[in-house]
């Protein structure tokens, strides 16, 4: 490796140190103090079925490409809304957004996403696995580090489980995700439920 490529890859290893090790006060995936009033979307029929709201165009899409090898792989724009949490403390209405943001799929099993709902100093990235558990649906594992956005301490950890299923011609994924929170002990200290839902991001994307 010559110099160059080692002071590139230094400096590309303190960005991305930088930026994981914000101080924060919750996970990605869910803000745990939810801004009023709270946003409310439409919800899915059923939340299973990522073809249910797609658009006539998507399904020629969809139908054109059903023969092809649809993959997860690629760069998603994704929500989360909340279903289940109105006995939750506080109450969250369904179809209020829990987060929104970017996720990249990547063809090793891995997964990574920028939380759109959650500001920089708080932490807004974080890392998950996934498998493929049948034709077109995935199961997916993924955790986050917590911290006190004023000391930087860090306060816990929370595992975001999705299963969902994507679409046929792969433009889109719809399905279930849970999002549980730990203290330091490894203690549960919260847990909502809701739908995601994504959209494919390719070179062709115009809006965001």
């Amino acid at each position: 490796m010559n110099a160059r490529h080692r002071t590139i890859t230094a400096s590309l290893s303190a960005a991305i140190v930088s930026i994981l090790f914000v101080p924060t006060a919750g996970a990605c995936g869910y803000s745990l103090t939810l801004q009023t009033p709270l946003a409310i979307r439409q919800l899915r029929i059923d939340p299973q079925n990522p073809l249910e709201t797609a658009t006539s165009a998507d399904l020629v899409r969809d139908l054109a490409a059903a023969n092809s090898s649809a993959s997860i792989v690629g760069m998603w724009n994704v929500q989360f809304i909340s279903m289940g949490n109105t006995k939750h403390n506080p109450s969250i209405p369904d179809g209020a957004q829990l987060d929104f943001g970017y996720v990249v799929w990547h063809n090793d099993g891995t997964e990574f996403m920028n939380s759109g709902g959650r500001p920089p100093s708080v932490q807004n990235f974080c890392m998950g696995v996934y498998a493929e558990t049948g034709r077109y649906t995935y199961t997916l594992t993924h955790f986050a580090l917590n911290y006190n956005a004023t000391t930087g301490a860090w306060v816990g950890k929370t595992l975001i489980a999705e299963s969902i299923t994507l679409s046929a011609g792969g433009t889109k994924y719809s399905g279930t995700v849970t999002i549980t929170s730990f203290d330091t002990n490894g203690n549960q200290t919260d847990q909502v439920t809701g739908q995601v839902s994504a959209n494919r991001i390719t070179v062709d994307t115009a809006t965001p």
